[in-house]
């Protein structure tokens, strides 16, 4: 094995390794510490008799030394995943909550969802730094989403050639079939002379109501997230009126906050009990054309208040013709954890039931609103 391996080892066991592999130097034992600084917390290590200690002695950093070492030795990829389990698995709540930790650390999802659970911990002046955060994560998040919703709502593309020459109307098929006198088998290259592309289908556009109703208990922080960012970018599209409820044993409405989401996931309260079904009898009292109307309620269906109640509310709104749809997650990733003996009884009189991420959900609304 080649020194370099054997360093990778030494840093992934610790110094317990050190007789076998060697001691470090250099950039290797300031690794070892800043590695060390943050994993020899975890409980298990004692429990397994296998205590991981870098090889520099006990560790005297702070967060801000850490973060700015962490920073100096290690691939940003690597970075992000510290400062990650930073926050989420060891919960050093002064990532987020201490002005000179804030001021250097460069924002990310796994800080987002950090300052949304330690806000409350904050005087104004943290808070303040910490909203840098919140915009920076959450405007690129709308610069992503934003593209694919506005491609769900452009129209469906058809077999007919277009004059306006656009990259995502490209014709691949025809331009390759079109061109195939001028392959080149020497270079295995096939030469564009004519290129083609698609038209698109205008969607002839009906106003649909389009009811978002978010859970806010702590395990759909991700949803809570990509729900304020999704409303923000279906406000002021041609065919719906989005709201924003935000629940817990409360609702709360959002909809007037909606163009804002940053300032929305600002006000959002974390945790707390679910009372899903009162939820469903506020979305009721909004809905205004049955048939035109979709209801998405974004939880993990935990019921703290009466399941019966949610689901005589879910059929009701099924009943009178609205679409409810029941999504576990909403997020990049789509990967629920949700009570699944209730989402089938809410399947059961009629509910879509499953997980989505903002752009499916976007070419989901987009699909009905076009017919």
């Amino acid at each position: 094995m080649t020194d370099i391996g054997l360093e990778r080892w030494r840093l992934i066991l610790g110094e317990p390794a050190g007789s076998c592999l060697g001691g470090l130097s250099g950039d290797a034992a300031a690794q070892d510490a800043a590695l060390d600084w943050l994993y020899g917390r975890d409980e298990q290590l004692d429990q397994r008799d296998i205590r991981r200690q870098g090889g520099t002695g006990p560790s005297q950093l702070t967060t801000v030394d850490w973060l700015d070492d962490i920073t100096r030795l290690f691939p940003k990829e690597t970075v992000e995943r510290l400062q990650r389990d930073a926050v989420e698995r060891y919960e050093i709540d002064d990532i987020v909550t201490d002005p000179a930790v804030l001021q250097r650390i460069e924002p990310n999802p796994s800080l987002l969802r950090a300052v949304l659970r330690t806000k409350h911990l904050m005087n104004p002046e943290v808070l303040r730094l910490a909203r840098r955060i919140v915009e920076a994560v959450v405007r690129d998040l709308m610069e992503r989403l934003a593209t694919e919703v506005r491609q769900s709502f452009s129209g469906a593309r058809s077999r007919r050639s277009s004059r306006f020459k656009q990259a995502r109307d490209f014709d691949a098929r025809r331009t390759i079939r079109a061109n195939l006198g001028n392959y080149r088998p020497e270079e295995q290259r096939v030469y564009v002379e004519t290129p083609y592309f698609m038209s698109r289908t205008r969607r002839q556009l009906s106003q649909w109501q389009v009811i978002l109703l978010v859970d806010q208990s702590g395990s759909m922080l991700s949803s809570v997230i990509h729900s304020a960012v999704t409303a923000a970018c279906l406000w002021g599209l041609p065919g719906v009126r989005t709201h924003l409820i935000a629940f817990d044993t409360a609702v709360v409405d959002l909809t007037s906050d909606v163009s804002d989401p940053v300032e929305l996931l600002m006000k959002s309260q974390l945790g707390g009990g679910t009372d899903i079904a009162r939820a469903v009898r506020y979305a009721a009292q909004l809905v205004e054309q049955p048939r035109r109307t979709i209801v998405a309620v974004i939880s993990d269906f935990f019921e703290g208040g009466s399941e019966a109640d949610l689901v005589r509310g879910v059929r009701g709104l099924v009943e009178q013709g609205s679409i409810v749809l029941g999504l576990a997650a909403l997020d990049e990733q789509a990967d629920p954890a949700y009570d699944r003996v209730c989402a089938q009884k809410l399947a059961n009189v009629g509910a879509w039931v499953g997980a989505m991420t903002p752009g499916e959900l976007a070419a989901f609304i987009a699909e009905r609103v076009g017919r």
